[in-house]
């Protein structure tokens, strides 16, 4: 989830699971620093002990990072694989702690057999040999990997093997109150950078100088996923597998925002105005009070918003794109969790039966619809199970859209994300300009290994 500074939404994750902007939230709601490693290590040597053979079924372990009704989700499709067929049992465990996920994998004798995370750790953890390849499984089973969407399937690649297959894919679109905008006389929501920045004008609001509603910011404070921006103006943050952070659509994306929010409205009157914001997920979050007219969320918000704020009126569409650039129309950044197999599993030809289950498009169906996350394969885009999830379809439409894409996975993200992180706070708080602040980022990353 967004965390760090009030007037920064930078995204944090433990242990190599970093990522840009909010869209891990309803993925990894209980992530955090409070899960004790060695208490997760307890709990998975002690499953361990059990692994192996029983009246002829072959017990392997699933220790899987989420908790509460996506656990729920995922005990189903595990239940309904162990009826489906009588010589492999899966015993699935809850266990948030991603240290502790990581440590068990680097022994000789592996506690687990299958595992998941993101998308992000595919190039770090590949390299360091701790997750096992699947090209061989996949080309002895014939494995259909062409219906995977394509953004989020690069994601689980590195140096051009496959080491992880999605599930669940997270996007983000633009999130608007259509009363605010009915207020303003705005008929439509904005498409392109012109559209935008006019919008944000007429729906801010202020009163004895201070800010008392925002066009656009962060449900949790005042900066916005950057890495989404600098996608829309045509930014690549890695060029031929190395960072580019000077990219410049990737500046051009944080200018933006910055002249058209923080530099227009000051940094001292939105850290004050964004004080008050309420918790994310909760009735108070700032976009369903409507403090927040516009923001830039992910597709898990129609079951939030039917849960925190049934009476909200409100629409949703594509990230603007720059005037004259309609071929950058729909673009979006794909974020899959992911599933993997440890290269210390002591059972990996049984783990690999009970992968192949998992990203199939029944438990992937079930899964994504329980979560309200998308479905990772394409086959599943128009299926009538989402028919019935409010403006869920924009989300389906972008993932399956040209302009889709992931950033590549490469065993710099983690350092890489976490110094991009400090340069958007700079960015956000005026202490940099986008170009000095992605400039100072470009000489770090010389240094990485």
């Amino acid at each position: 989830m967004w965390s760090g500074s009030r007037l920064s939404d930078n995204h944090t994750e433990p242990a190599e699971v970093p990522m840009s902007g909010p869209t891990q939230l309803s993925r990894r709601r209980f992530i955090g620093s409070g899960v004790a490693t060695t208490a997760g290590l307890g709990l998975l040597s002690s499953c361990s002990k059990s692994s192996g053979s029983s009246g002829g079924k072959t017990t392997i372990r699933f220790s899987y990072l989420w908790t509460g009704e996506e656990a729920k989700a995922l005990e189903t499709v595990i239940a309904k694989f162990n009826a489906s067929q009588s010589y492999i049992v899966v015993k699935g465990v809850s266990n948030p702690d991603q240290q502790a996920q990581l440590a068990a994998m680097t022994g000789s004798k592996g506690s687990f057999d299958v595992s998941d995370n993101f998308g992000t750790v595919t190039g770090a953890w590949a390299s360091k040999g701790v997750i096992k390849s699947l090209d061989e499984y996949i080309k002895k089973d014939n494995f259909d990997i062409d219906d995977f969407v394509p953004s989020a399937i690069t994601q689980c690649r590195y140096q051009g093997q496959i080491y992880q297959l999605p599930i669940a894919v997270n996007n983000s679109a633009l999130l608007y109150n259509k009363d605010l905008f009915d207020k303003v006389g705005i008929a439509k929501p904005p498409t392109t950078m012109s559209e935008w920045a006019e919008a944000i004008g007429k729906l801010t609001k202020t009163s004895g100088g201070q800010i008392t509603q925002l066009g656009l910011g962060g449900t949790s404070g005042a900066g916005i996923d950057y890495r989404l921006m600098g996608a829309v103006y045509g930014g690549q943050w890695y060029t031929d597998g190395k960072p580019s952070p000077t990219d410049q659509g990737n500046i051009d994306g944080a200018d933006f925002y910055v002249n058209n929010v923080i530099k227009k409205y000051g940094v001292k009157q939105i850290d004050r105005f964004v004080s008050g914001f309420g918790d994310y997920q909760s009735p108070q979050n700032p976009f369903y009070q409507g403090k927040l007219a516009m923001v830039i969320d992910g597709e898990w918000q129609p079951a939030f918003i039917k849960q925190f704020a049934p009476k909200l009126n409100w629409g949703v569409v594509p990230v603007p794109y720059p005037d004259g650039q309609q071929d950058q129309a729909n673009t979006n950044l794909v974020n899959p969790g992911t599933f993997f197999i440890p290269s210390n599993s002591q059972h990996p030809d049984q783990a690999w039966e009970f992968l192949k289950y998992l990203v199939s498009k029944d438990a992937m169906r079930t899964f994504t619809v329980a979560l309200s996350n998308l479905p990772a394969r394409k086959s599943l885009l128009g299926d009538q199970a989402y028919a019935d999830i409010p403006n869920f379809d924009v989300f389906l439409k972008l993932l399956g859209d040209k302009n889709a894409s992931s950033i590549p996975s490469e065993p710099s993200f983690s350092q890489y994300t976490s110094d991009l992180g400090t340069a958007d706070d700079q960015i956000t708080r005026l202490v940099k300009t986008p170009a000095a602040a992605y400039a100072q980022v470009a000489t770090a990353a010389k240094s990485y290994g």
